[in-house]
């Protein structure tokens, strides 16, 4: 398929800005884990109304909603498209991305943050319409193939493992596992250039422990809290200034949308890459040390 590009002139002023009650920045006082949970999901109706479409930076876009990420990486030879999110906001993701110019079956990769539903459900529909392959860490496969949304099978073309890189029309993506949310949690990393300037772009899957994320003693998954920190280990290495993530709370988009234009690039913001992940290092270290207290305390080891 190639692709084919459209005029973007004026479009992103044809888009209200809606009111939200996203969080744009992590606060000076830590956050519960209620309070990161809220920030990050947002409302039923802020999951699937589209955001304003955008460019972020190069040929890297923003095509998701008000609070679940999905992101354009577009190419001459096609596009790469990462998160599908809930199948009911489909409609939305595909209005977004034709809105910059693009035509939606022109999508050749399906990839993802993490396997859950508000994230990678329209997996199937998204690959039934454009005819693109679907990629996925490997440690999410058994829970991506249990999500049947309609009984349609999760397509999974290329099973990925930590380090593995996919390129299309001249740009790479490289796989990160940052287990800990799901065991195949992933944070996709590229390079971009714009303006003469290369910029590291960090993709974070997610390391956000959910208000029922049980650390200890979790008879599921009883390395949840060390595959967390491994989670962790990895992001300590990176060193992005396009930090970005599966939730647009995750990096003030909101906020940072309102100052495109005035001034120097505003996602550009090394910063707020350091500070969203001591936010939530911080929270599951006192989330876990809670957890060991009251199990200590009930006399289980």
């Amino acid at each position: 398929m190639g692709t084919r590009l459209r005029s973007v002139g004026g479009i992103v002023g044809m888009f209200t800005l809606m009111a939200t009650s996203v969080v744009a920045q992590p606060p000076d006082t830590p956050l519960t884990q209620e309070e990161m949970f809220r920030r990050n999901v947002g409302s039923r109706e802020e999951q699937v109304t589209p955001f304003p479409p955008h460019k972020i930076v190069g040929n890297l876009y923003y095509v998701g909603s008000y609070s679940l990420s999905a992101f354009l990486v577009a190419t001459p030879e096609g596009h790469m498209l990462i998160n599908t999110n809930w199948e009911r906001a489909v409609d939305g993701l595909k209005t977004s991305v034709e809105a910059l110019g693009f035509a939606f079956d022109d999508i050749e990769v399906i990839l993802g943050s993490h396997a859950h539903g508000d994230h990678m459900e329209g997996d199937a529909l998204v690959a039934q319409m454009t005819g693109a392959r679907v990629m996925a860490m490997a440690a999410d496969v058994p829970a991506l193939e249990r999500m049947r949304p309609g009984d349609k099978p999760h397509p999974i073309d290329r099973v990925l493992h930590d380090g593995a890189t996919v390129t299309l029309g001249g740009t790479t993506l490289t796989a990160r596992l940052t287990p800990g949310h799901t065991k195949g949690c992933t944070t996709w990393t590229m390079r971009i250039e714009e303006d003469g300037e290369v910029h590291d772009v960090a993709i974070i899957g997610s390391m956000g422990s959910n208000p029922n994320f049980q650390f200890v003693n979790n008879p599921d998954n009883p390395t949840i809290a060390d595959e967390f920190k491994q989670g962790f280990r990895v992001l300590r290495s990176l060193s992005p200034d396009v930090p970005l993530g599966s939730h647009p709370a995750m990096y003030g988009m909101a906020d940072k949308y309102e100052r495109i234009g005035r001034g120097p690039n505003p996602f550009i913001d090394p910063d707020g890459y350091r500070q969203e992940v001591d936010a939530v290092e911080t929270l599951f270290r006192a989330v876990l040390e809670r957890q060991e207290a009251e199990s200590a305390a009930a006399g289980r080891p």
